[in-house]
Parts: structure tokens; C-alpha cells; sequence
């Protein structure tokens, strides 16, 4: 299929062809017959791509501040690779649209293949041929629905949000400052509502166009006047509320706000505007109320709403996203909205990137575009062919064919580029949920092939070695089923989110021949095989203090379906690591987490007793600075301590003098693991880690929870007193 993408290096636009995206649980298949360009969102967002490396450092000092801790922490190396990895990413535009919808995941009930739908959603409601969309974020339409109008769905359901936001009533009067795309959308629906509706626009054509369909009396900003005016139409009270859609950095539009306003009248704030209004007189004295409208309305930006499908019930949050849009819906349908006006250019996908040539050149008027697809074309299979098939052979030249699930940031930044050249590896297939990140990251690191679905990898005869980075809640189903075909795997970490998965991990590795390894990196880091080197096996004892940092409750690491909380989810590596150091088998754990910290359990010491005597805390806390180095371990034994800081220095205490040895960058054992895991493949020889230690060391994760919940010690499964390293 065809999608239009840019690339933030360079804003250069283009029409690629990607695989159709992948329809996962909740989401609804459509293919776009109209999809909107926003002109003040994406119009900005081009704008920036195209300027030089200077200019977009200038425009996102954040994220400058951002690459500056990562080089700090980690290094030049992983900065570079985490500023490569967004520069040169196909970058999908779009986030409204309408179609027909080609499939449904099994768990949508209330939407059929055939059903016309309109769309809504950043990454979701692309200007693609084909998109996938969660439930909550698409409307079933009246089957002979417009869909060119259907189309306008998010930009009509942000308005309707900051007209529901102003909470006007019949009769009163209601000023829009901005009358581009999204006041035009918010003063029709402000007329259907049966309010007066004043407009104002530095544009004195927008204010024609306005005063032509719905408002009642329009002035320039700027020019004098518009306090009279909206006191003259409101017999001197003044307005009920003013509804800001403007996009400026200037102080005009909500200054003038809280002149035009009555006393207690509300402003409400939906474009791109600074809010640091003058005090005095207007908002003191008149006690005005202002309110920022949250795109869409309840539910944006709530993973559980939008990703889960979990609906808001209707008696407690009557008007959701979902539901502000069935209500723009149903207006156009109706013919109460007239937004046929609106639009005034119409391209062909193919031509997209002149549309917004158009934009940022301003080289005619323009007011709504839409993009149209040509629905009858043949979209293509789930793989798009990247590399040429002489490139990609792997069998034929004795190379070990690797392909990736998933690929992420961590795959971005630390499994992909430890990839060995083509000398030894055959770089076969990428597989992600959509198409222009499978594309991207297969034309980057020069795989094969690009696909949407895994089964094009696990059918993949040249495929031998899978990576598995993905989330976390789809590890071990993907795991299965590679080793079920027959390929070895390697599985970010964890290997499991529950004792039922593991389970069924211990049979499918009884069953096979294949290499099974999770991404424990740690144990593969040079200071830590130092502290190996130097001490050996036998009991010793362990403080690893970990400064997690914070992760937001809502977060899907958070989700105990989605990701199995950070204990699960990470602190296994750390477990891991006194695992590979002891060299022994865990017996016993016994947590306690800070008051507060629950559900989460993000800030907690975890005791762990071994089979051959060592000891060890793990201190895993979440209310630290974020500036101070993550993680630090110390290990005691015989008269000596090693003091590991952050993966970068090793200080070792016990002679005559400490030895030191600082590393230039921080070195967790990546490179070493995927060459490791590489070599096994390629010989034939066992894991690099063990399927006792990986069983051991998930199972002690899950009983982490179990002492947390019980308050109590909890044993681990009862293996061999000496585990094989």
C-alpha cells in the first residue's frame, strides 16, 4: 500500500509503498477513502522538519537538554544513536480521516467489515491507502454517509470539545478569535446550538467567509470598534464566552478576550496561544474563568481508553471523544453542519507533498484540503521486498539469517547496530506493527524485507535467528511460536509476564533443539566480567542500588497485562546479574515496598537468599534525582569489594591500593550478548544463558510480587544447588 511520510533530517515528503499495518487486538482495519490535512498542525510540523539540524535544535530545547543527560549518562555513542534513530524514520502525517472498513480484530463486536467509518488519531488516522485504528478512536457512519465531509472527524470533534468546554446556553453570544479551519468548524456548531456567534480573524476574507454562514457580525483584529460591537449585540452585558482557535505567539487574542467578555464570562483556550494574560482590569475585576479544551475531549491521551478500548460510562462522563465525534457526525449527516464549503483543494495521494508546498508557500488561499485514494487499487501482501534477493541470501553463503519482531527503541539503540557485518549474519527480515517503521528501520540497517505480520519472518526459510522486541506482553507468545518454527531466539527481557506463560516456555524448550535466550545484557559487561575474573564463584554479598527514575501510573510499562510492572519488567535484570555472579541458584526473596508506592511497587528493596550461601538487596527505588547515576553495585567478599558505577568505572578495594579501570562510554553488555547469542547459533553450541538461570531468575520476579503481597518470604523453585554459567 501507499502512504505518505517525510523524514525529520531533511522535511523531504514522499509517497513510499509499506506494508499494509497490522489489525492487533481492539483495532479496526479501513481503508481511507478522504483523509483532512490539518493545516495549522501539520503545517507547523512540516515546517520544522525542513529546517536545518540548528533550527530544529532552536525550536526543541528540551529535547536538546534531553540528548545532553544521555550523553552525560551514557555517552556520546547511544546520544548519537538516539538522535539518528528520530532523524531518519519515516514519519507518518495525518490524524483524520474516513473510509470503509476491510477487517476487525476478534474482540470489536460493534463494527463489521463494510461499515463506513470516519477516523481520528495521530499514527492512526494517517494519509495512507490503509490504516489501523483502536475502537474508541473511530464512529460508524449512516451507510450513505459523505465521506469527503466524514472526513473533517477530529478537527469537528476539537471544536465541539471547546464549544462543550465554553458551556453556552441558548440565546447567549459566544466571540471566535481565528476563523482558519477549526474556528470556521466552531462557529458552525456554535450557530447549530443556537448561539450568536461574533467572529474575529487578522484575515479579513475569513471574516467574509464566516459572516457568509454563520456569524452574526465579524470584525478585523486590531481594528477599533469590537468592544462596542459585541456590546452593541449583547444590549451592553457583553460576551458569554470567548473561544480562542488562533495560532500565534502574540498576547492580542486573550487580551482581547477579556476585554469583549461580561462579568464571569469564561475564555477557553483551543489554538496555540501563550496565556500570560494582563491581570488588570479585565480578568481580576470581571473574575473571568479560563479553561484550556483538551483536544477531542475525556479520554485523549488515556491509554486505557484509547489503546484498551475502556469506555467511559456515559452517566458519569457524558460526552467522550468517541461520543464528540458521533455528534459531529450526526450533525453533518443531518445537514446541520454545511462543512461542504470548507473544502477547496482536493490531491490525489500522489500529488500529496504539493499540497503542502501550498501550505508553507502560501501560494494561493486555502482552507480545507483533502487527500483522495484511489480505493479500487490492489494494496499488496504484508511484506514489501527491500534489499535485492542476491543481498539477502542466507543459507546459500553457510550465514546465520537474522530477522527482528519488533523494533523499538531499545532494538534501535542497542540490538540493532551490535549487528555483526554481512560477513557473518544475513540480514533478512523487519517486523512491526506498521508499515513505515518496518520500512524505515529494513532500509537503515539493509534488511531484506519489511513486513507487517510475523508470519512472513516465521516462514521466512532464510531466516534462522529471530530478535524478539516487542512489548512485553507479547514475549512469550512470539517466543513459542519461533521455536515452534524451528528458529533460534533471542527475547528482550522479561521472558514472561506470568507463571502460566513460563509454564508453557519450559515445554516448548524441552521440545527443541533451538537456542532460547533473554536479553539479560548485563551479565555480558566487560566491569562485570571483571568482578567475575576477580571473584569468583562462592558466597559473597550483593547491594545493588538501582535509580529507576519515575514511570507515570498510566504508563503501559505500568500495566500489569501490558508490560508486568517494573519488577517484572526490569528488575529481573538485576536479579540476573547476582544470579551470573553468585553462581548459584536463588532459595529464597523477601520485598518490602515504600508506603505509597503501590500498585506500582517502584520503589522497593528486594532480599534475595541463595542456594550457596550469598546474600544480596536490591534496591529499586523511583523517588530519585534524575541527574544521579542509575544504577551502583557493590559486591563483598574475602577482604575485597568491587564498586561498579553505572557500567562506566570499577573500583576494587582490598589490596594494597584500589584498582581502577574507567571505561569512555557505558558499556551494558549488548554487543557482547548479540555476538554471543550469534555464535551459539552459528555452532551449534548452547545458550549463552542457560534455561535454568532464565527460569530461575523470571520466577523470582513473580515471587517478588508474592512476598510483596503476602509480607512474607517466598521460595523459588527448587533447582540444582549450582547453576551452570
Amino acid at each position: 500500500m501507499k502512504q505518505l511520510s517525510q523524514r525529520l533530517r531533511d522535511g523531504v515528503m514522499s509517497v513510499i509503498d509499506v506494508p499494509p499495518p497490522h489489525v492487533g487486538s481492539g483495532m479496526v482495519l479501513v481503508r481511507n477513502h478522504f483523509s483532512l490535512i490539518s493545516p495549522g498542525t501539520e503545517g507547523s510540523t512540516v515546517a520544522a522538519a525542513r529546517k536545518s539540524l540548528l533550527g530544529k535544535a532552536q525550536e526543541r530545547p528540551q529535547q536538546v537538554r534531553q540528548v545532553l543527560e544521555v550523553i552525560a549518562q551514557q555517552g556520546p555513542v547511544q546520544a548519537y544513536r538516539a538522535v539518528q534513530k528520530k532523524l531518519e524514520a519515516y514519519s507518518p502525517l495525518g490524524y483524520t480521516s474516513a473510509g470503509v472498513v476491510v477487517s476487525v480484530a476478534p474482540d470489536v463486536h460493534d463494527i463489521a467489515a463494510g461499515d463506513r467509518v470516519a477516523c481520528a488519531g495521530v499514527g492512526y488516522a494517517s494519509h495512507a491507502e490503509v490504516i489501523a485504528v483502536p475502537r474508541n478512536l473511530c464512529v460508524r457512519l449512516p451507510a450513505d454517509a459523505d465521506l469527503a465531509k466524514a472526513s473533517y472527524n477530529s478537527l469537528g470533534a476539537i471544536a465541539m470539545q471547546g464549544v462543550r468546554q465554553a458551556d453556552l446556553r441558548l440565546g447567549e453570544t459566544c466571540v471566535v478569535i481565528g476563523l482558519g479551519l477549526l474556528g470556521q468548524l466552531t462557529g458552525l456548531i456554535l450557530r447549530a446550538s443556537g448561539v450568536r456567534v461574533v467572529g474575529a480573524d487578522i484575515s479579513s476574507a475569513a471574516n467574509d467567509l464566516a459572516a457568509s454562514h454563520f456569524a452574526d457580525a465579524t470584525f478585523v483584529m486590531g481594528a477599533p470598534g469590537a468592544d462596542a460591537e459585541v456590546a452593541r449585540l449583547t444590549g451592553g452585558i457583553g460576551a458569554d464566552a470567548v473561544i480562542i482557535t488562533a495560532a500565534t505567539n502574540s498576547l492580542d487574542p486573550i487580551n482581547l478576550a477579556g476585554r469583549l467578555l461580561r462579568k464571569r464570562g469564561s475564555v477557553v483556550i483551543v489554538g496555540m496561544v501563550p496565556t500570560a494574560f494582563d491581570r488588570d482590569p479585565d480578568y481580576y475585576r470581571k473574575e473571568l474563568v479560563l479553561k484550556m479544551s483538551c483536544s477531542y475531549g475525556p479520554g485523549r491521551y488515556d491509554p486505557l481508553y484509547e489503546e484498551q478500548g475502556v469506555d467511559y460510562p456515559a452517566g458519569f462522563v457524558r460526552w467522550t471523544e468517541n461520543r464528540n465525534m458521533q455528534a459531529f457526525q450526526q450533525l453533518v449527516h443531518e445537514g446541520r453542519l454545511d462543512v461542504g464549503y470548507l473544502t477547496t483543494h482536493r490531491f490525489a495521494l500522489e500529488q500529496a507533498p504539493a499540497a503542502y508546498d501550498l501550505i508553507l508557500g502560501k501560494t494561493e488561499s486555502y482552507l480545507g484540503i483533502l487527500i483522495e485514494y484511489d480505493h479500487s487499487r490492489d494494496l499488496g501482501r504484508h511484506r514489501k521486498e527491500i534489499a535485492p534477493a542476491s543481498k539477502a541470501g542466507g543459507h546459500a553463503a553457510g550465514l546465520v539469517g537474522v530477522s527482528f519482531i519488533g523494533a523499538g527503541s531499545y532494538a534501535l539503540s542497542h540490538l540493532l547496530p551490535n549487528l555483526p557485518d554481512a560477513k557473518s549474519v544475513s540480514r533478512r527480515g523487519i517486523v512491526t506493527a506498521t508499515g513505515t517503521s518496518a520500512r524505515s528501520v529494513a532500509e537503515r540497517y539493509s534488511f531484506g524485507f519489511c513486513a507487517t505480520d510475523i508470519t512472513e519472518v516465521l516462514a521466512d526459510e532464510e531466516t534462522t535467528a529471530v530478535f524478539i522486541a516487542t512489548r512485553h506482553d507479547s514475549h512469550a507468545k512470539y517466543a513459542q511460536m519461533a521455536l515452534r518454527a524451528r528458529k533460534h531466539v533471542l527475547v528482550e527481557k522479561p521472558l514472561a509476564l506470568d507463571a502460566a506463560e513460563l509454564a508453557l516456555l519450559r515445554d516448548e524448550v524441552l521440545a527443541t533443539d533451538r537456542v532460547l535466550m533473554v536479553g539479560f545484557n548485563r551479565r555480558f559487561a566487560p566491569l562485570i566480567q571483571e568482578i567475575k575474573k576477580a571473584f569468583g564463584s562462592g558466597p559473597m554479598a550483593f547491594v545493588y542500588r538501582i535509580n529507576a527514575g519515575s514511570i507515570p501510573k498510566d504508563s503501559w510499562i505500568q500495566d500489569p497485562r501490558a508490560g508486568g510492572g517494573r519488577i517484572v519488567g526490569e528488575v529481573c535484570h538485576f536479579i540476573d546479574t547476582l544470579v551470573f555472579l553468585s553462581g548459584s541458584t536463588i532459595d529464597t526473596v523477601h520485598a518490602v515496598a515504600m508506603p505509597g508506592s503501590a500498585p506500582t511497587a517502584d520503589t522497593v528493596v528486594i532480599s534475595l537468599q541463595f542456594r550457596n550461601g550469598s546474600i544480596g538487596s536490591i534496591c529499586y527505588f523511583a523517588n530519585g534525582p534524575k541527574r544521579m547515576p542509575k544504577e551502583q553495585l557493590e559486591v563483598f567478599k574475602d577482604g575485597q569489594c568491587a564498586v561498579l558505577s553505572d557500567y562506566k568505572e570499577l573500583v576494587v578495594h582490598g589490596g594494597s591500593s584500589p584498582r581502577r579501570k574507567k571505561l569512555f562510554s557505558q558499556d551494558k553488555g549488548q554487543a557482547e550478548m548479540v555476538r554471543q547469542f550469534l555464535d551459539a547459533v552459528r555452532t551449534g553450541g548452547p545458550s549463552p544463558i542457560s534455561f535454568a538461570e532464565l527460569d530461575v531468575v523470571t520466577e523470582a520476579t513473580f515471587k517478588t510480587l508474592q512476598s510483596l503481597h503476602d509480607a512474607a518470604s517466598a521460595a523459588v523453585g527448587r533447582g540444582p544447588d549450582h547453576v551452570p554459567v
